[in-house]
């Protein structure tokens, strides 16, 4: 190693060996290493140490790549560390007429240089926190002092190296929370500062719950923010805090540097004392409105109230479909009606009313509100007609009832306001009295009073009558017809309608006969109205009889499908009838019966399904070979029957052509099908090969059987360069199973050390994970991230996946404008351009060497002209 000579005298040498003899005690054997960017292109390092020499001063320098140099603009970077003795970091070399070197600038006692020896060193050390760059010059001085070359730029960076423990802003923190407060919303945070150099992994933060006391449960009741120092509870808290049991909690709350990483890092606790406060977040008690209200609006009917001031309130709807409410809230909480209600067009309301912070995030779960309209008498009765038509025998008895006037009111049924009472306040014609009838106060029914009815004197009575709520009165007009007494029966115009016969297959409703019976009572009235019946011959209500009522002409019709196999004759007896009894002494007899024979033809028909269509729940998991369904069919004639499957796209099924068994025949899939719909076909063997098809559901019931993944082509990107703060980008993931499969996704980062000391996942339990880079020397490129994600489902299932993150140069819009390298692989098109493109290359030089060949060709016949004398020289010329 070359030695560095000292031309100062021997007196100088001697003091100063006597102070480096002091010195080498704590420095010698020991190296420090610097770095130096005086040569950009070029990464060195430099080790000094002293020797030990008494008599004498050497300085040994231990030179790495170049860590001396001339006189230039240097920069030079320096490690913070607390370390005696000198530490020399370069040495510049000069050449007359330069004889020594002066430094000055921003040396604060520490950087020097030695004048005769060029050699710039620290006779202390550097500390990061109190200064990290130090401006200096120096300059190239002759023998006499006077400078001749420089001043040159010196710039020492200092490094930090992680010295300084994080710090609490406090040294205890104290905070509220309310009972049932939602969870994941911050009530309060802690704070911490780092003295270390923030744009390094020494001042990234990362906070963490221990413990709290007391701990009632097992799970966690509050949970922090390892990035913010967020404090909120946690789904457990929201539920189970309450301060009739514990109001007062502290919690052991830890801050760590290095990002979190336990190597090289610091840790700080502080003691977090939460006190638990009863919620006032509660809804309002049911509210009561009177309808029709003439107080100015909007009015005040309720307040709601949110545990802290600065909330805002918002209605939201509960009722489907939406209706508009009449109801507002304002900042304060206050609930108001906003325009007067009518119970009649709407008796209840039920709305949620919520409190949002000022981002417009939910601060806790709307409460409901309850809103009763309250009736008043503002509705008068009404008369269900507006004329009654009642009929009354003239033989009737006193006391029999006529019929009942109906009337309503709109307002609350059951109270007062609705209760309605009758009276006769006229009648006409008054003969032979002026009451002949009366109507009961409460129901409105109408009873005959007098027992001088007689048609011949009045066949028709008016009566008005008033219906009285307790505000309001209507008159009703009733119309009263006396009729004459039923004393004549309806007789058939044939006893005997003979018989009829019907292929079984025809259709229902079909009209197969007239029928007529006539009555001598005064017509349109219930003594002639006629009413036929099946009395015999029907006991399965096959056949129906519909009566015109203008001419009593009666229509039998098919009411039900015929079936020969069950009856194939039916032996019919209709009865012609009145409404109205007969007086005494009359009786209807065999004038008021006719007979009817209906034969049915045997039809070959389809075979039928019973209990079609069939509906089935079944597990995708279900094995091959698994029974979903037997269809119950028969034929009508007794034919045999042979089943087929008709639309099985995905051929999940079979089907045992004998009894119609399905079976499951394939592995099936929720995710390609959650409901899968085939049709049974049933054939009868026969010529006709007639056939009826059965429509089978099968509802297939989820299992865990997808593991979570990533969307496709999702990736994230962050800035480069990086800060060492970004916020965590939320890793979006699909899982095609049913969301009763997994209630929380846990994600794993994958990959080794690497892995863990370049990235970060938070918020690994949850629906969602963040990840951020937790290395800032990251280089822009595409980084494939390997983690594993598992749905936690019955039974768990675990996806390993790739998630590619792009650092990028960013736009001022902080988007990504790098571009990502493509697969560079040519396509089926590019190739067959390629190959298109050569084969016209080589044609072109074919090309050009034939026209030269012919035209070195043409000239050498032309240089050398032969006549061809017959035809063998011919063929030899060619």
């Amino acid at each position: 190693m070359p030695e560095i000579q000292s031309s100062t005298t021997q007196e100088e040498e001697a003091s100063e060996n006597e102070k480096t003899d002091n010195q080498d005690r704590n420095t010698t054997g020991k190296l420090v290493y610097l770095s130096t960017t005086s040569r950009p292109d070029i990464v060195t390092s430099i080790g000094y140490r002293k020797t030990s020499a008494p008599s004498k001063k050497e300085w040994v320098a231990i030179v790495c790549q170049n860590l001396s140099g001339p006189l230039q603009d240097s920069t030079f970077s320096v490690q913070e560390e607390n370390r005696p003795g000198v530490q020399y970091l370069y040495r510049f070399t000069f050449e007359p007429p330069v004889a020594s070197l002066r430094l000055t600038g921003e040396k604060e006692g520490i950087i020097d240089i030695s004048p005769k020896d060029g050699i710039l060193y620290l006779n202390g050390s550097l500390d990061w926190e109190t200064k990290n760059v130090y401006k200096l010059q120096v300059e190239g001085l002759d023998a006499n002092g006077v400078k001749v070359k420089g001043p040159y730029s010196i710039t020492i960076n200092v490094e930090d190296i992680n010295d300084n423990p994080p710090q609490f802003d406090q040294n205890a923190y104290y905070g509220v929370v309310r009972q049932n407060s939602r969870p994941g919303k911050p009530f309060m945070y802690v704070t911490a500062h780092d003295r270390d150099d923030p744009s390094t992994p020494h001042a990234q933060l990362t906070y963490r719950i221990h413990h709290h006391f007391p701990n009632p449960y097992p799970e966690m009741l509050f949970q922090i923010d390892n990035v913010t120092g967020a404090i909120s509870t946690t789904p457990t808290g929201a539920l189970k805090l309450n301060p009739q049991d514990v109001d007062r909690f502290i919690l052991d709350i830890s801050v760590q540097d290095m990002a979190g990483q336990s190597v090289n890092s610091f840790k700080t606790n502080v003691d977090v004392n939460v006190t638990v406060m009863e919620n006032l977040w509660k809804a309002p008690p049911p509210v009561k409105i009177t309808e029709n209200s003439t107080e100015p609006h909007p009015i005040i009917i309720a307040q709601v109230q949110w545990n802290e001031p600065g909330a805002k309130y918002e209605i939201l709807q509960k009722e489907k479909p939406a209706i508009e409410i009449p109801f507002t809230v304002d900042r304060d909480g206050n609930i108001y009606v906003t325009r007067p209600l009518d119970r009649e067009e709407k008796a209840f309301y039920s709305f949620f009313v919520g409190p949002k912070d000022n981002d417009g995030e939910w601060l806790a779960y709307p409460v409901a509100v309850s809103v009763t309209v309250q009736d008043i008498n503002d509705n008068p009765p009404v008369c269900d007609k507006a004329l009654a038509i009642f009929e009354v025998q003239e033989n009737e008895g006193v006391g029999n009832d006529i019929g009942i006037l109906k009337a309503s009111d709109r307002d609350e049924e059951g109270s007062l306001n609705s209760r309605l009472k009758y009276r006769i306040v006229e009648q006409s014609p008054q003969i032979p009295s002026g009451n002949m009838f009366r109507i009961e106060l409460e129901s409105g029914k109408f009873q005959l009073f007098s027992s001088e009815l007689n048609r011949r004197v009045a066949s028709n009575y008016s009566v008005k009558v008033e219906v009285a709520d307790p505000a309001f009165k209507t008159l009703c007009n009733v119309e009263i017809h006396v009729i004459d007494i039923n004393d004549q029966i309806p007789v058939f115009e044939k006893s005997d309608y003979g018989s009829l016969t019907l292929p079984e297959d025809k259709p229902v409703g079909t009209i197969l006969l007239e029928i007529q019976a006539t009555d001598a009572d005064e017509p349109f009235t219930g003594s002639s109205q006629i009413i036929y019946t099946f009395t015999s011959g029907d006991p399965n209500n096959t056949f129906l009889i519909e009566t015109d009522p203008k001419t009593n002409k009666g229509y039998v019709k098919i009411k039900k499908v015929l079936d020969f196999e069950t009856s194939p004759v039916h032996n019919l007896i209709i009865s012609a009838t009145n409404p109205e009894p007969l007086v005494a002494g009359v009786q209807y007899n065999s004038s008021s019966l006719a007979y009817l024979r209906v034969n049915v033809l045997d039809v070959n028909e389809a075979p039928v399904f019973v209990n079609a269509p069939y509906i089935v729940d079944i597990l995708e998991s279900a094995p091959v070979g698994a029974k979903v369904v037997t269809p119950l069919a028969f034929d009508p004639e007794r034919d045999w029957i042979r089943f087929t499957l008709k639309n099985d796209h995905r051929k999940w099924l079979r089907i045992d052509p004998a009894n119609g068994t399905v079976y499951i025949a394939a592995s099936m899939d929720r995710e390609m099908e959650r409901t899968y719909m085939v049709q049974i076909v049933a054939t009868e063997e026969t010529k006709e090969s007639r056939s009826s098809t059965a429509q089978v559901i099968i509802h297939l019931r989820d299992v865990n059987d997808n593991p979570p993944t990533l969307p496709e082509d999702f990736s994230l990107f962050f800035c480069h360069p990086l800060q060492g703060n970004e916020n965590g980008k939320m890793i979006q993931v699909v899982d095609p199973d049913e969301h009763s499969h997994y209630q929380r996704f846990t994600y794993a980062l994958l990959g080794g050390n690497t892995m863990q000391r370049d990235w970060n996942l938070s918020k690994v339990e949850g629906k969602h994970a963040y990840i951020a880079p937790k290395n800032r020397n990251l280089e822009p490129n595409i980084y494939e991230i390997p983690i594993e994600i598992n749905d936690n489902g019955k039974p768990p299932l675990a996806g390993h996946v790739i998630l590619k993150v792009n650092v990028c140069v960013c736009g001022d819009d902080g988007s990504c404008f790098r571009e990502v390298i493509r697969d560079a692989r040519p396509t089926v098109a590019m190739a067959v351009g390629i190959l298109v493109a050569v084969l016209v290359v080589i044609g072109i030089i074919l090309g050009i060497v034939f026209f030269r060949l012919k035209r070195k060709k043409e000239k050498e016949q032309k240089a050398n002209p032969v006549t061809a004398v017959n035809p063998s020289e011919l063929r030899n010329l060619t």
